[in-house]
């Protein structure tokens, strides 16, 4: 196996050598004011008359080598506290799309406008602040580059203002942002910027600068420069208290127990200098308002979810992007605050208070730091916890980087419980991201090692991929070994003692006439060897798939699976109580076709479905899963996710019929009240649930949440647990 490591180390050290042909950069100028702007959304002001900004977007999609067809003006000024933003799209009429009236939307089939500052200029992390024709706003963190790896997150959230108003043939659009909502370098004259706009009417997506189509549109490898007329002063970021209280009416029906509750607690941000985040907690309440979407698990593995608890969001990528996420990410935030009580059942584990360091050192050195301490729950045989991190990254040459970390759990006080083997856990690595200039390189080459009690021979972590991504192939290779002795309590890693390899062809033909903006072919294979049994062959996949997509923006697809598995346990995959599972030390080849397809998501009516049928294990099995949206714009949008899983396997095995069925409705009777409600029904769960949440936003980032949740068993229709919370966050300046 040496091999492949040598030849692919090679073969990114070559990528460096490449010439990058991008287009050439544009500028504009920023000029400073005095005063200020009411973001009326009007553009009434007369000093709108003096700024500059961006102009001629590019057209991104259908094509992505002519201008725009309805064009974007933006303008831009500045004073000493604020960022102001004065934009003009033109667009064939009003009929604009949105889904809601409610803050932080995401996704296509909507219209909207999006601008992304990169402010200490390394292509690598970006602020972006949105709106849309209905003067709704949205803020977000782009982090890995906003490439293939990157993260968008929407649940970061500051303090800004801005409205719209729509015209016949355009709509305006004004922001007022603080520039403390911004980290940069003091006396900084240049920022990189980019924007893009999505136009339903046209069906068109546009850009300021100039980005392949073959590249995500919010990637930051393609930026323009705004230039400020004169040097950025200190940040004057105030200190930031968030208290909340929150009453709990709640009853576990399944133990008989009285769980109603009343907390207090909070958060407070601190900025240190103008490129430093201090986040502290004291009693947080992780309680929840938004609950996870169910999932159907047909495999032998776990599932991640995704982080929604605002603290562990900003700066999120110096913490979690270490390893693979999908095979070994050494931390995983949502480890922390939960636990595993005596029946093995994940329960919540109260979170005492912790800090949180993240940010710039210089331009090219960033820094993470948490600690976090968690309760002790005797009853549970939970020890008390402190959970630490620390994290560094350095800039090397354009977009790449190179990471260090030191992960430490560890048990505090002496508890008669714990055994001496989980007293505490370490894992520290180091990771080398490569991102050339204009991204059509990426890669990543990682080595971790875990240390317990009496355990610290082995123990690693490996990694290494790379991929070429060009308008007409994008091709991937990855590499993972992982130790079965490897640990990471803090992390995410599904599976242990494996050595995988993946690898990725896909071929792209774009038409230069007709309906289909692309059509894309597909080979992707994973092989996968277990090192402590002399590298058996234990799992197969190859995955051969061809899709259309339309200019239409409907997409249709076929594919093909092949796989093989040998089981080394036993596996029961239907979730039946007291059936008979599948034997170990047993192979088993299966075959699968599937067919996707999606309407366009501009219709106020839109839905996707897709369907496998095939080999599984030693049966059959037939999935179907379908998604449907409607919407009664700009103030209802009602949606339904159905899934049905087939499972036949011959006697004396089970047969199963699992449901996933997932109806949503949200009401946005303002931009400052809402009301969502999501049933989720799933019998392999055993679980039926109801999660009702009405929102009055109060105040800038100030909420009061009404939450009603209750949970049935789904055979019996008897109660498992119901709870009402009254939930009140305010956001304080000092």
């Amino acid at each position: 196996m040496g091999k492949y490591y040598t030849a692919l180390f090679l073969f990114s050290v070559f990528t460096f050598c490449q010439a990058q042909n991008q287009a050439p950069k544009k500028s504009f100028l920023v000029k400073f004011m005095e005063g200020s702007i009411n973001p009326d959304g009007m553009l009434d002001e007369e000093i709108w008359a003096f700024a500059e900004g961006p102009k001629d977007f590019q057209q991104y999609f259908p094509t992505d080598s002519i201008l725009a067809i309805k064009q974007t003006e933006i303008k831009m000024l500045y004073s000493n506290t604020h960022l102001y933003v004065g934009i003009k799209g033109y667009a064939e009429g009003p009929n604009y799309n949105t889904r809601s009236l409610q803050r932080d939307f995401r996704g296509g089939g909507i219209d909207q406008i999006s601008l992304v500052f990169d402010t200490f200029n390394d292509n690598t992390n970006a602020f972006l602040f949105g709106i849309n024709p209905f003067g709704v706003r949205r803020e977000a963190l782009i982090t890995g580059g906003g490439g293939e790896f990157g993260g968008f997150t929407t649940s970061w959230d500051v303090k800004w203002k801005g409205d719209a108003k729509i015209y016949d043939d355009y709509f305006t659009a004004e922001m007022a942002i603080p520039l403390t909502s911004f980290k940069f370098k003091e006396g900084e004259t240049k920022w990189q910027f980019n924007s893009y706009r999505l136009d339903m009417q046209t069906n068109e997506r546009s850009t300021y600068a100039v980005i392949p189509q073959n590249q995500p549109i919010f990637g930051l490898a393609f930026m323009g420069d705004m230039i400020f007329e004169k040097g950025l002063g200190k940040s004057r970021t105030p200190l930031a208290v968030i208290p909340y209280i929150n009453g709990i009416a709640a009853r576990d029906y399944e133990n008989n127990e009285d769980l109603s509750n009343f907390k207090v607690g909070g958060d407070a941000k601190v900025s240190i200098g103008n490129s430093l985040n201090l986040d502290l907690t004291v009693n947080p309440d992780f309680s929840t308002v938004e609950v996870d979407n169910f999932i159907t698990n047909l495999t032998r593995f776990e599932v991640a979810l995704p982080e929604r608890r605002q603290f562990f969001v900003d700066n999120n990528d110096l913490f979690g992007d270490f390893g693979g996420g999908r095979d070994a990410n050494p931390f995983f935030s949502r480890r922390i605050g939960i636990a595993t009580d005596t029946a093995d059942n994940t329960i919540e584990n109260r979170i005492i208070g912790g800090a949180r360091l993240s940010g710039k050192l210089n331009r090219n050195l960033r820094l993470g730091f948490l600690n976090i301490q968690t309760e002790e729950d005797a009853d549970n045989e939970i020890p008390s916890n402190n959970n630490m991190m620390l994290a560094l990254q350095q800039k090397m040459f354009s977009r790449s980087n190179l990471g260090f970390f030191f992960i430490n759990r560890q048990a505090v006080g002496a508890s008669d419980f714990l055994p001496e083997e989980e007293e505490y856990n370490r894992v520290v690595g180091l990771d080398y991201n490569l991102a050339s200039a204009d991204n059509s390189w990426i890669g990543k080459f990682y080595a971790h090692k875990s240390f317990q009690p009496d355990d610290n021979e082995g123990n690693y972590s490996l990694g290494f991929n790379i991929g070429k991504n060009t308008r007409y192939v994008n091709a991937f290779i990855d590499l993972v070994h992982i130790d079965e002795d490897f640990n990471s309590d803090l992390g995410f890693i599904p599976r242990k003692d494996i050595f995988k390899m993946a690898n990725i062809v896909q071929g792209n033909f774009w038409p230069k006439k007709g309906k289909i903006n692309r059509f894309q072919a597909e080979v992707f294979s994973v092989v996968t060897w277990r090192p402590s049994l002399d590298f058996l062959y234990s799992d197969y996949s190859f995955n051969g798939s061809v899709e259309a997509n339309f200019n239409t923006l409907e997409e249709v697809g076929i594919g093909f699976q092949k796989r093989f598995v040998f089981l080394t346990s036993e596996f029961e995959p239907t979730g039946t109580d007291g059936a008979v599972p599948l034997p170990a030390n047993t192979g088993y080849h299966f075959n699968s076709v599937g067919l996707a397809f999606e309407s366009d998501e501009r219709k106020l009516f839109n839905f996707r479905i897709e369907s496998d049928y095939g080999d599984f294990f030693n049966g059959k099995s037939l999935s179907v899963a379908s998604r449907f949206s409607l919407r009664f714009q700009p103030k209802v949008e009602l949606g339904l996710n159905v899934r049905y899983d087939r499972i036949d396997l011959p006697q004396p095995y089970s047969d199963a019929d699992i449901w996933l069925v997932s109806p949503r409705a949200t009401i946005t009777f303002s931009k400052s009240v809402f009301w969502s409600t999501l049933v989720q029904y799933s019998n392999q769960r055993d679980n039926l649930g109801v999660n009702s949440r009405l929102q009055w936003r109060f105040a800038p980032l100030s909420d009061l949440f009404v939450v009603y949740n209750d949970n049935y068993f789904v055979n019996t229709f008897m109660p498992r647990s119901r709870s009402l919370n009254l939930k009140l966050t305010y956001w304080l300046n000092i």
